[in-house]
C-alpha cells in the first residue's frame, strides 16, 4: 500500500513537471499536454486497480520527455529577441582600464517608442569609487528587479543588469522561468537608460542604497569583473534564466559570495524585495540609524520623474541617500 501512494506522488509530480516543460517548450502546447495528463491519469487508474501497462506506458513517455529535455531543449545566442536584450555586454581588461561594448544607452519615450544606442566605453578602474545596489519594484513588495551601480570618480556610472533575454513576443512568466522559457545576460548600460526607464516609462519604484564594501576599491574591483567575466562567459556560453537558482538576486550572491568568504545564505535572496534587511543585517549599509530610513532616503522615484538633465541624473537621484557624498 505505501508503495502504491508513493508510486502515486511520482505520477503526480512528473504530470505537474511534464505539463509546465511542454506547455512552455514543446510546439502545439496544448495537443501535447492534453495527451500527457491522459497518460498520467491513466497510469494512476491502473496503479489503483492492479494494471501496470499504462504505469509502463507513463515511464517510457516520462523517459522520452526526459531525453527530449536534456538533449534536444539547449540555450542559444541566436534567436530573434526583443531589441532592449538583442545584444550582450563583453568586454577586455588591460591593467586598470576596462572596455565594455554594448553598453546599453537608450533613449525612451515610451515602452515602444525609443532610439536605440549601443555604446563601447571604457573605465579606469583605479578611479572606481562606489558600489550602489538599486531595486526597483513593480507591485508586490517582496519582488524587485535588481541592479548594481559602479560610480567612478569621473562621474561615470555603469550599472551592471542580469536579465532575461525575451524574444520578440514574450511576456515575463516566473512559472515559465523554471521551464527554460529564457535565456540569460548580464547587460551593462547607463543610468539614464535602465534606472530611468523604470521609474519614469514603466512606472516602477525605485530605491538606491550605497554598499560599504569592508576590503574598499579591492572588493569593488573584484565585484566589477565578476559581472564582466560572467558576461564574457554568457555570451561564449549561453545559459537559461531560472527563476530560484539563476535570476537577478541569485547572481548577485554568487558573485559577491567570490567576494566576501562565508557570505550567508538567507531567504531574502530569493524574496528579493528585503535585501536591504539582508545587507543591513550584514552591516553592509552605513549613514542611517535604521532600515525604514535606508529605505525613506533611498526611494528615489520622485527624484528621477523631476530631473530633466541627464548629465545630473545621477547626481540628483542619489540626494539624500545615506552613505553618498552628494556635495560633488
Amino acid at each position: 500500500m505505501l508503495f502504491n501512494v508513493f508510486i502515486g506522488l511520482a505520477i503526480f509530480a512528473a504530470a505537474v513537471w511534464g505539463t509546465g516543460a511542454l506547455w512552455y517548450q514543446a510546439p502545439a502546447p496544448a495537443v501535447l499536454v492534453a495527451i500527457w495528463l491522459i497518460l498520467a491519469g491513466a497510469a494512476a487508474i491502473g496503479l489503483y486497480k492492479g494494471a501496470y501497462l499504462p504505469l509502463a506506458c507513463f515511464v517510457a513517455a516520462w523517459l522520452a520527455m526526459q531525453a527530449w529535455w536534456w538533449l534536444g531543449v539547449r540555450p542559444s545566442n541566436d534567436r530573434a529577441w526583443m531589441p532592449e536584450v538583442a545584444e550582450q555586454t563583453y568586454g577586455s581588461v588591460s591593467g586598470d582600464m576596462v572596455t565594455l561594448h554594448n553598453v546599453r544607452d537608450f533613449e525612451w519615450r515610451s515602452p515602444t517608442d525609443f532610439d536605440e544606442r549601443w555604446d563601447t566605453r571604457t573605465y579606469d578602474l583605479s578611479q572606481l569609487q562606489s558600489v550602489d545596489l538599486v531595486l526597483s519594484y513593480w507591485g508586490r513588495p517582496a519582488i524587485a528587479h535588481t541592479m548594481v551601480s559602479f560610480g567612478f570618480a569621473d562621474g561615470q556610472y555603469v550599472v551592471f543588469s542580469v536579465e532575461i533575454r525575451r524574444k520578440l513576443g514574450d511576456e515575463f512568466s516566473e512559472i515559465g522561468g523554471f521551464f527554460r522559457r529564457y535565456e540569460l545576460s548580464v547587460l551593462a548600460s547607463t543610468e539614464t537608460d535602465s534606472l530611468r526607464v523604470r521609474t519614469n516609462v514603466r512606472d516602477e519604484d525605485g530605491y538606491l542604497y550605497r554598499v560599504y564594501m569592508p576590503e574598499g576599491q579591492a572588493a569593488a574591483r573584484a565585484l566589477f569583473l565578476s559581472y564582466l567575466d560572467t558576461a564574457n562567459q554568457l555570451r561564449e556560453q549561453p545559459r537559461f534564466y531560472n527563476t530560484i537558482t539563476a535570476n537577478c538576486t541569485t547572481i548577485i550572491y554568487q558573485l559577491a559570495s567570490k567576494i566576501v568568504q562565508g557570505l550567508p545564505l538567507d531567504y531574502r535572496l530569493l524574496v528579493s524585495g528585503y535585501l536591504p534587511e539582508y545587507l543591513y543585517d550584514l552591516d553592509a549599509l552605513r549613514g542611517a540609524q535604521s532600515i525604514e530610513e535606508y529605505r525613506r532616503r533611498g526611494h528615489y522615484t520622485e527624484r528621477a520623474r523631476a530631473s530633466r538633465d541627464p548629465a545630473r541624473f545621477s547626481h540628483e537621484i542619489r540626494q539624500g541617500v545615506p552613505g553618498v557624498d552628494t556635495e560633488r
